[in-house]
């Protein structure tokens, strides 16, 4: 038998897991949603100084309860914020758990305080200030019925929920978000499962992704003793799916869940690394610093096309995007055409590094056209996926030489994850400001959903206004199409939108 001893996140208590827990009961387990001092009604604060390592002790006292010698195993459940004082008792308790499950939230790091996990970046730094001021002490306010989303996407929670999530939201005591997590490494031994919320923006194909980049640091997520689950809502299963949560809790209580491919000679290529579609002649690079061109034969000076790779990347992902085949394949295609093929590499390691990442673009266009072989008034730019929001500044101010623009699958305004709801990376918003230049959107028709609606809220600013809009699209196509689908289908697109862009450079 199972005890689930389940935390709630940020300005919560106990109460956002009734259903969850009586649904867990009825499977014959037992459910236990702790009351986090200073947090939840049931257990005020009895002095001002009430941080994470006081939850920490909170989710130990309820592991404690647990008579030892009942053979029951327990399982912790950590939602948002409440995953770093869950591990901080697995770490002080780790014979006493048998798993650990992250529900929608990071992973958080010996040393780093839940303050980093805090997913609005401009709240983020507002607070990340006060703490460097001494101001360690106080609260944060709850939301305001209509401010959850910044906490994550409020999808499939119904208006009685949200009310009565508000209703009984709580000031969050400062201290948990400044104090550090302490782990002495005891808690890496626990078996953990990941439960990632789709319409919040995590999805078990981009982890598989991130772990594909070859980041060392990710490898930890592909041992057999970590599995995952998805589920197609926000942020707050608990209240806008609580059958399908008790569920995915059971499978994952006895081991089940998705095991996430490890990077190897063994395993098949990932996607980003399987070969480029169409046949380019076998160009060699000419790389300067951070950039590479790909210059064809011949008298210049020529157009040049910049393909700007997507993102968030690890920093320790090799190879480097600019020497991924889908890069490499775009740019050799532009030569094909007469064109200067380019990629780069830009710093987009994280979803709070848009400005740096569009600084780097700003300083790669630059150096291109400084080229004497680049002809500096014909460039064009083409962006993919998660770089889609780079789009922004060059939508909002297109300087005479940028002759158009072109995105394959592209993120086109912030998921709600990202903490990005005041940043000026917004797309979608943009486009009415792009004048006369020509846009070409190559859209997937198979596209995950959060990201689709990103486009379709491109689309219909850019039918609102006088942008010059033309939609590639490949109906069968999934995101990062070119190396995920049969050639057939993605072919004639990308062929089309080249052709496209070569007429914009050219004519």
């Amino acid at each position: 038998m199972q005890v689930f001893i389940m935390v709630a996140g940020v300005f919560t208590g106990a109460h956002v897991w009734q259903e969850t827990a009586e649904r867990l009961v009825a499977a014959g387990s037992a459910a236990h949603a702790v009351a986090l001092t200073g947090l939840d009604p049931a257990r005020p604060a009895t002095s001002a100084r009430v941080g994470l390592e006081t939850h920490v002790e909170d989710v130990v006292a309820a592991i404690d309860a647990v008579d030892a010698a009942s053979g029951q195993e327990i399982v912790l459940v950590g939602h948002d914020y409440g995953i770093h004082p869950v591990l901080g008792a697995a770490d002080r308790r780790a014979e006493r758990v048998a798993r650990v499950v992250y529900l929608d939230c990071g992973m958080p790091q010996n040393g780093v305080p839940p303050l980093a996990a805090v997913p609005d970046q401009a709240l983020r730094a507002q607070l990340a200030e006060r703490a460097e001021a001494g101001e360690r002490e106080g609260v944060l306010a709850p939301p305001g019925p209509d401010e959850w989303g910044r906490w994550g996407s409020t999808a499939g929670v119904g208006e009685a929920e949200l009310k009565r999530l508000t209703a009984l939201a709580a000031p969050q005591p400062l201290g948990t978000l400044f104090q550090p997590l302490r782990l002495t490494g005891a808690v890496a031994a626990v078996p953990v499962t990941g439960v990632l919320c789709a319409r919040n923006g995590a999805r078990i194909d981009l982890v598989q992704r991130l772990v594909d980049f070859g980041d060392p640091a990710l490898a930890v997520l592909t041992e057999p003793q970590v599995t995952f689950f998805e589920l197609p809502t926000g942020h707050w299963p608990m209240l806008s799916c609580p059958d399908a949560l008790a569920e995915v809790l059971l499978r994952a209580a006895a081991g089940e869940g998705h095991r996430l491919r490890p990077v190897g000679d063994a395993a098949p290529a990932p996607a980003h690394l399987r070969p480029f579609p169409l046949d380019v002649p076998e160009l060699p690079r000419d790389r300067q610093g951070h950039v590479d061109l790909y210059v064809p034969d011949g008298d210049g000076p020529r157009p040049a096309v910049v393909f700007v790779h997507g993102g968030p990347v690890p920093a320790g992902a090799r190879p480097r995007p600019r020497e991924w085949p889908t890069l490499v394949g775009y740019a050799r295609l532009a030569a094909a055409e007469g064109m200067i093929g380019v990629t780069f590499d830009h710093r987009l390691h994280d979803v709070a590094d848009y400005d740096r990442a569009a600084a780097d673009v700003v300083a790669a266009v630059e150096l291109v056209r400084a080229d004497t072989r680049v002809d500096s008034d014909r460039i064009a730019l083409w962006f993919f996926s998660g770089g889609g929001l780079l789009t922004t500044d060059w939508l909002t101010r297109p300087p005479a030489w940028l002759r158009c623009l072109a995105a394959s699958y592209p993120f086109l305004a912030p998921l709600p994850a990202w903490g990005m709801a005041d940043s000026r990376f917004h797309p979608a918003r943009a486009v009415d400001q792009a004048g006369s230049l020509p846009v070409i959107l190559l859209r997937a028709g198979r596209e995950a959903p959060e990201i689709a609606a990103t486009v379709d809220a491109f689309v219909r600013a850019a039918k609102g206004c006088a942008a010059r809009l033309e939609l590639v699209d490949v109906p069968n196509g999934h995101h990062g199409f070119e190396t995920i689908d049969p050639p057939e289908e993605t072919r004639l697109a990308l062929e089309r939108a080249m052709r496209s862009v070569v007429t914009h450079l050219t004519g």
